[in-house]
C-alpha cells in the first residue's frame, strides 16, 4: 500500500485548506482520507470509551477506572461483577447506542432539510413518539415492552404522515421542515390532552418517561436497539457521498449521478426508524440529535453530513451528560434528559444568534 498526500488549492486571501491523504491500494481502489476530520474521531471514540468507563464506576458503590477495565475484562470481585454486568453496563451501552443513533439521525435531517435546526427534536418526530407511549399508558396499561412498542409504532407513523404531507412531487428541505414544526405542535397538544385523560399514576409513569432518562435501563432495551443501530447506522454510512452532493442542490446532484429522491426517502426513513428506536429505549432526550451533527461539523470542519463523527458526538455526548448529572445530583435525582435539554436550549440560543449574524435567519 502506498500513500501519497495533497492539498487543496487555496485561493489568494483564504484561509488555508485542510489535508486530505489518499491511500492506494495494491488493487487499485483509492480512497481520500480528511486527515483531520479522522483525528477528530478518534478523539470523539476515545472521549466516549473514557466518558462510558467513568459511567460504569459512579454510583453508590464507585469503582476506579483500572477496576472498571478489570471487571470488564473478567477479573474483579462477584460484587463487583454483578454490579457492572448486570447494573451498569446496559445502562452505559444504551447511553452509547441511543446517542449515535440521534446523531446520525440528527445529520441526515439536517442534510436533507438544508437547515441547521432540521432535526427530529424540532420537526415532530420525538413527539410522534411521545403520543405513541402515552397512547400505550393511558389507554393500555402498558409495561415497558408496551410502552416501548407504542414508540416505534408513533414515531414512524409520524415520520410517514410528515412524508405524505411534504410531498409534492419529491420531497424538499423548505417544505419538511414546515411541515415538521406544524406537525411538533399539533402532536404536543396531544400529548397534553393525554395527560388530562391519565390518573395520576398514569401521568407520572408519563412524565418520567417523556423527561428522557437513562436509569433502570437492562439488557432487554440493549439488544434490541443494538440490532436496529448494527443494521441501519451502517446502511445510512453508505449515504454519506450522495448525501454530501445533495447538499449542492438537486440539479447538480442528479448531474453526478445521484437518485436524488430515492436517496433522500431511503436516508430518511432509516433515520425515523433510528429516532423511533432509540426514544423507546430512553425517552425523548432532547436536543442531541440538534447538537451532535453541528459539534462535528466545527469539530472536523469538514463539508457535508459527518455522519460518523456526528454518531460519536451523540454518542459521548450523551454519556458524558449521564457522568455530569450523577456527578452533580447523584444517581436518581437528575435524568438526563433534564441537563441535555439545560445545555441543548443555551446552545440553540447561541445557534440562532450567530445565524442571524451571519444573516441566514
Amino acid at each position: 500500500m502506498s500513500e501519497r498526500s495533497e492539498r487543496t488549492k487555496v485561493t489568494a486571501g483564504a484561509r488555508p485548506t485542510r489535508r486530505i491523504r489518499a491511500v492506494r491500494t495494491g488493487s487499485g481502489l483509492s480512497v481520500r482520507l480528511d486527515v483531520r476530520a479522522v483525528l477528530a474521531g478518534l478523539l470523539l471514540l476515545a472521549v466516549a470509551v473514557a466518558a462510558a468507563v467513568a459511567l460504569v464506576g459512579s454510583g453508590d458503590y464507585p469503582m476506579t477506572p483500572s477496576e472498571v477495565l478489570s471487571t470488564l475484562t473478567g477479573g474483579g470481585t462477584p460484587g463487583q461483577q454483578f454490579i457492572v454486568q448486570e447494573l451498569r453496563l446496559p445502562r452505559v451501552l444504551v447511553g452509547l447506542l441511543v446517542g449515535a443513533a440521534f446523531g446520525v439521525a440528527g445529520a441526515v435531517f439536517q442534510t436533507v432539510s438544508r437547515n441547521p435546526l432540521g432535526s427530529p427534536d424540532m420537526l415532530g418526530f420525538a413527539q410522534g413518539s411521545s403520543v405513541g407511549a402515552l397512547v400505550a399508558i393511558v389507554y393500555f396499561d402498558s409495561g415497558p415492552y408496551g410502552v416501548a412498542a407504542g414508540s416505534v409504532v408513533g414515531g414512524v407513523a409520524t415520520g410517514l404522515a410528515i412524508f405524505l404531507l411534504a410531498w409534492k412531487r419529491g420531497i424538499h428541505g423548505y417544505r419538511f421542515v414546515l411541515v415538521g414544526i406544524g406537525a411538533a405542535a399539533m402532536l404536543y397538544a396531544i400529548v397534553l390532552y393525554l395527560l388530562t385523560k391519565a390518573t395520576i399514576h398514569e401521568a407520572t409513569r408519563a412524565t418520567t418517561w417523556m423527561t428522557g432518562s437513562l436509569n433502570g435501563r437492562d439488557w432487554d432495551q440493549v439488544w434490541p436497539l443494538a440490532a436496529v443501530c448494527a443494521v441501519l447506522v451502517p446502511l445510512v454510512l453508505r449515504f454519506g457521498r450522495p448525501l454530501r452532493m445533495l447538499e449542492m442542490g438537486d440539479d447538480a446532484a442528479s448531474a453526478l449521478g445521484v437518485r436524488v429522491e430515492r436517496v433522500r426517502i431511503a436516508a430518511l426513513l432509516a433515520a425515523v426508524v433510528l429516532v423511533a428506536a432509540g426514544t423507546a429505549a430512553a425517552g425523548p432526550i432532547s436536543f442531541v440529535a440538534l447538537t451532535a451533527p453541528q459539534l462535528a461539523r466545527r469539530l472536523t470542519r469538514s463539508p457535508g453530513p459527518n455522519l460518523l463523527p456526528a454518531a460519536l458526538m451523540g454518542a459521548a455526548l450523551l454519556v458524558a451528560a449521564d457522568v455530569a448529572s450523577q456527578g452533580l445530583f447523584g444517581a436518581d435525582q437528575l435524568p438526563v434528559g433534564v441537563l441535555t435539554g439545560i445545555l441543548g436550549g443555551g446552545y440553540l440560543v447561541w445557534l440562532l444568534f450567530t445565524e442571524r449574524k451571519a444573516g441566514r435567519v
